[in-house]
């Protein structure tokens, strides 16, 4: 199939075939001669001292070894944490735990057998002997001092801080004709990808190595992680990320049972493969969000927001990755408004928990809420209409590239232009009649209309490769640095480089996540994979086209400059007739007839490294019904216009949206991670961490405006996580306008039936 233009045709999936064949392959699918598996013993106390585990009593017909923290202790280096050097001495750990445990689910031994049935078995028969001790399970109660500590080495539970201070904002706010404040919860949420978290590990009688199959986001990071903990030559281990199921950002790390299976398998000399459980993933995978956040704003009679302070206490659990989350939560807490005098303080806080790490958005939603929210109570304080508040306060299109006071520089914006569209496609006016009307009437049926307008960071660095080679026959291999999970990327990329070298699009295979077949990538998170590596590809594509000129001169008899590249075809311009097929030229590429200033073969590699964060951003409007008499919660309409840039799939960017929709009303109202004052954790299965159904939601209008970047040459924004950013306030504000009547001016996440029919009734 050759299309003219690809680039914004809506064509079907590359990866599909496969995947609704049942051909797919993903890490429990790979089978390998001798393999066998492991499970884990995990500790069922949120904080114990470890004083002897007995496992004698698990070998067993099949069993190979029972292995314990003690047994590995000098085997290998600490899991990678937040922290550095002040981690390994006052708060790392190892892959297997020794001593002590400080969240529930924390491995500290691992069976061998020759099948995962006969391995759990074995572990019911491990005697552990724990000193269990109180735990820091809440958030206020460790960041307060209240609760004891996780790290007995460490003054308080507070690990992390900083801090944003413009000098005028405490008399902006001493001055200002208005003030209110709002404390608010963004509840912890798990992130729930269709396949859990998997590993396989193989000995490499070759290099002495290891082959390693993961499910992960980012290849080559977790090969460079694990080479470390292993003291091997990462050039000795291979990481293939085959067919991921899904990722969200919890599949962004090296994991301790990467670590285990991996060693464990060059001890035994054996491929070892490790499979989670859906309830393993819940007490041993990363979980997002989990900040509080206390936020003032200074504002004029008009709504004009004059001054911002917000402290965030964020949650790191008690192994954190890294502390990045509530530090982006202040680089974008002034969201797509022109405030000048800010106040921003963030204070991580660890627990006796699961780490909180990257989720869909990771502190950029936190911080659109928050400005989100606060524009809401400004509105309702004035009695104003919270559209005109945002107008009043959004950054002008002329005042890009905008720093804002916490360091961000916004690269392109309009965001009025996108509003407008927002408030003519959703016919806000309407919606607004007939609220009056239903409020005049007395009606039982509580209509509520919340607008949300976000501006997101993405396009993280420092780079990406992209590799895309001409074989000789004319079909074009390409090789990325990222590594999609169900993002389609294989599609996208395949699109654009048809257009950039007229290759056929179906004669096109995309490979990624496989450390040993392409250039050293960094993956795929932070909606990056188009920004970044998609540049990459297009920079590469752009050197072989340059090349296949070159051959095409020689082959037509002209000079370089004498050919153009149109319609998918390398000809003299001027003499279309004379032309060539990109076919044509690779098999003179591959050939000894060939000038002596052009090099055998047509491929071309590149790195691309942005020069900044890029800024995608858009407007929701949700509109719900609530059920005066029992709090019921109906989402009747939802809107998103969004902009990110040149559509060069638009298919896929629609898909985008509507899971990134998903997610993001299903934190609203319905899920909600919960542990016990013990650390217990109560959501521990999906019969009590509510997802969000089908049936939740209604069907989705989409719509866009386009506002390039010059950060990249695709001028490509960012659009995975966007639509989880702006939905769930947007779903937030209309819940709390339907209460309007009733004086309710916030309530906290998730909006459950049960919640908003005591705040009918309070109000």
């Amino acid at each position: 199939m050759v299309l003219r233009s690809m680039i914004g045709a809506s064509v079907k999936r590359k990866e599909d075939p496969s995947l609704i064949t049942g051909a797919g392959k993903y890490v429990g699918d790979v089978k390998l001669p001798n393999m066998h598996h492991i499970a884990f013993l995990r500790s069922p106390y949120a904080q114990a001292k470890i004083l002897g585990i007995d496992v004698s009593a698990a070998a067993r017909e099949g069993v190979v070894a029972v292995v314990t923290g003690d047994d590995m202790r000098d085997q290998w280096e600490p899991v990678p944490v937040a922290g550095g050097d002040r981690a390994l001495e006052h708060y790392s750990h190892l892959a297997l735990s020794v001593d002590r445990v400080r969240h529930v689910g924390e491995a500290v031994a691992a069976v061998i057998a020759s099948s995962p049935e006969i391995a759990a078995d074995a572990l019911d028969d491990i005697e552990v002997e724990w000193e269990e001790l109180p735990a820091a399970a809440d958030l206020l109660s460790a960041y307060s001092g209240d609760a004891p500590p996780v790290f007995d080495s460490l003054d308080s539970n507070i690990v992390d801080e900083g801090e944003t201070k413009t000098d005028d904002v405490d008399e902006v706010f001493a001055n200002a004709p208005h003030t209110l404040s709002q404390r608010m919860f963004n509840q912890r949420l798990a992130g729930v990808p269709m396949e859990v978290r998997a590993v396989v590990a193989a000995p490499d009688a070759v290099t002495g190595g290891l082959t390693l199959w993961s499910s992960t986001q980012i290849p080559h990071g977790l090969r460079s992680a694990l080479a470390g903990v292993l003291r091997l030559p990462e050039s000795t281990l291979r990481v293939i990320a085959p067919n991921v199921g899904g990722g969200f950002g919890v599949k962004n790390q090296l994991y301790p049972e990467e670590i285990v299976a991996a060693k464990l398998a060059q001890i035994h000399n054996m491929p070892l493969k490790w499979a989670g459980t859906r309830a393993e993933h819940f007490i041993s995978t990363t979980h997002g969000r989990s900040q509080i956040a206390d936020i003032e704003v200074a504002f004029d009679d008009a709504g004009r927001i004059l001054g911002l302070r917000l402290h965030v206490i964020g949650e790191l659990g008690a192994y954190p990755p890294f502390y990045d989350i509530a530090h982006l939560t202040g680089l974008m807490a002034t969201g797509n408004y022109d405030i000048q005098s800010v106040h921003f303080k963030a204070s991580n806080v660890f627990t006796n928990t699961v780490a909180v790490a990257a989720y869909r958005g990771a502190g950029r939603p936190e911080a659109i809420y928050y400005v989100e929210r606060a524009i809401e109570m400004i509105a309702d304080e004035l009695g104003l209409d919270a559209a005109d508040v945002r107008r009043r306060n959004y950054i002008q299109p002329e005042q890009f590239p905008y720093k804002t006071p916490t360091g961000s520089t916004y690269d392109s914006g309009d965001y009025e232009s996108n509003l407008n569209t927002a408030l003519e496609t959703s016919n806000y006016a309407a919606l607004r009649a007939e609220q009056a009307e239903r409020r005049a009437n007395g009606s039982g049926a509580l209509l509520g209309i919340g607008l949300a307008t976000y501006v997101e960071m993405c396009g993280f660095g420092p780079y990406e490769s992209g590799l895309v080679r001409v074989e000789p026959s004319g079909t074009v291999s390409v090789y990325t640095g990222t590594s999609p999970h169900g993002q389609g990327l294989q599609t996208t990329f395949a699109q654009m480089v048809a257009d950039e070298i007229g290759a056929d699009y179906d004669d096109i295979v995309v490979r990624h996540g496989d450390t040993g077949s392409q250039p050293v990538g960094v993956g795929t998170f932070g909606s990056r994979s188009l920004a970044i590596g998609g540049s990459a590809i297009h920079r590469a594509s752009e050197k072989v086209r340059e090349k296949a000129i070159k051959i095409a001169a020689h082959m037509l008899e002209a000079s370089p400059g004498d050919i153009e590249f149109a319609e998918g075809e390398y000809r003299v311009k001027g003499v279309p007739s004379r032309s060539l097929r990109l076919g044509e030229i690779a098999a003179r590429a591959y050939s000894d007839n060939l000038p002596d200033d052009i090099e055998t073969g047509l491929e071309a590699t590149d790195f691309f490294r942005p020069p900044d964060f890029i800024y995608p951003f858009g407007t929701h409007v949700a509109v719900v019904e609530v059920e005066r008499d029992t709090g019921s919660i109906s989402l009747r309409e939802f809107y998103s216009v969004d902009d990110c840039g040149p559509r060069i799939s638009p298919l896929l960017v629609e898909g985008q949206i509507h899971g990134g929709l998903a997610q993001g009303i299903g934190q609203a109202l319905l899920e909600e991670v919960v542990f016990d004052e013990q650390g217990q954790l109560l959501t521990g299965t999906m019969m009590d961490y509510t997802m969000p159904r089908a049936d939740n939601f209604p069907p989705f209008t989409i719509a866009k405006t386009v506002t390039e970047t010059t950060l990249n040459p695709l001028g490509a924004k960012g659009i995975g996580e966007a639509a989880t950013i702006g939905s769930t306030p947007a779903v937030v504000n209309a819940v709390v306008d339907a209460l309007e009547p009733f004086g309710v001016r916030h309530l906290d996440m998730p909006l459950t039936a049960p919640r908003i029919w005591k705040a009918i009734n309070a109000g």
